[in-house]
């Protein structure tokens, strides 16, 4: 009473405030936000640059070939289409002679590697023999060495073997590949052995095990090398170049730089539009299988 006569304020305690974890969750993440929003900025133009740096130069090929030559560095909405630069090229060039050869090249390669990988991985895989790991190790060393360096080599052998100027000599160097191995190899190793054993008791032979467990297994895996293979052998320069020296073997690639040599005269609208004729198959089976491409390639366990 004498405190509230005197005028004197009642004395209240006050207790520190302090933040709950969950209050100082937000303050606490929000830079981690922004460097993952900054990352995934970067990320998207990177993929954008790239992205345009791969279609700019395949624009210009679409827009050259269907357009008169006048039009080759300049872009104009009137320009007139034309597939005068198609008939030419296929006119000027033994389009279908090269066609068959590199499909004639391109299969003989892939059924090489098929059976020849396939034989090799379930050796690797199932089988316990001396030295094996040995001579897988010498397989992998094949991958550490680009193929230019064993040119000379090759040639020395195809030569000697009476091979030159033949399809079988442009397919001979690429029957045996170590990432077909190597690829394979894993592959079946990740099949249970349970299945192997089961199998054997149906009476099935080494060869039928392999034909009826692990082949139907790895059929993702055999899709996505064979169109690593198809892709790179369709597309392979140096080798054909060094071995083919007449149109009867001559692929399309070096069927394509002798058509666009300076000799022949310099018309960009033609050598554009028979670029676009020996790339067209690729284009069109990725366009049309682009949804089986990548779901391949991610059952394989390829990035």
């Amino acid at each position: 009473l004498l405190a509230r006569t005197q005028g004197a304020l009642p004395m209240s305690t006050t207790t520190p405030t302090t933040l709950s974890p969950a209050a100082s969750a937000p303050a606490a993440s929000a830079p981690k936000r922004s460097a993952i929003t900054l990352d995934l900025t970067l990320n998207t133009i990177a993929a954008w640059a790239l992205g345009i740096c791969w279609l700019a130069p395949l624009l210009y090929t679409i827009w050259t070939a269907f357009h008169p030559s006048e039009y080759s560095a300049s872009f104009s909405l009137s320009a007139p289409l034309t597939l005068d630069n198609f008939r030419a090229a296929w006119a000027a060039a033994p389009f279908p002679k090269y066609f068959l050869n590199t499909s004639v090249l391109v299969a003989t390669v892939l059924a090489g590697q098929m059976v020849l990988g396939t034989l090799a991985a379930y050796a690797f895989a199932r089988f316990e023999f001396p030295g094996r790991d040995i001579a897988f190790a010498l397989v992998l060393i094949q991958l550490m060495i680009m193929p230019d360096v064993l040119v000379v080599e090759n040639y020395r052998t195809i030569h000697a073997l009476g091979l030159v100027d033949t399809i079988p000599a442009m397919a001979l160097p690429y029957i045996a590949s170590a990432f077909g191995i190597f690829l394979l190899r894993q592959t079946f190793k990740t099949i249970p052995k349970e299945l192997e054993d089961a199998a054997r008791i149906e009476g099935c032979g080494v060869l039928g095990i392999l034909w009826r467990v692990y082949v139907p297994l790895a059929k993702p895996t055999y899709l996505a090398y064979a169109l690593v293979s198809v892709s790179h052998h369709w597309n392979n320069f140096l080798w054909p170049l060094i071995v083919s020296n007449s149109v009867e073997t001559r692929p399309l690639t070096v069927g394509l730089a002798v058509f666009a040599g300076t000799d022949q005269g310099i018309d960009w609208a033609i050598i554009t539009a028979a670029t676009l004729i020996a790339s067209a198959p690729l284009l069109l089976a990725f366009l049309i299988f682009q949804r089986q491409f990548v779901q391949s390639f991610l059952r394989a366990g390829i990035r």
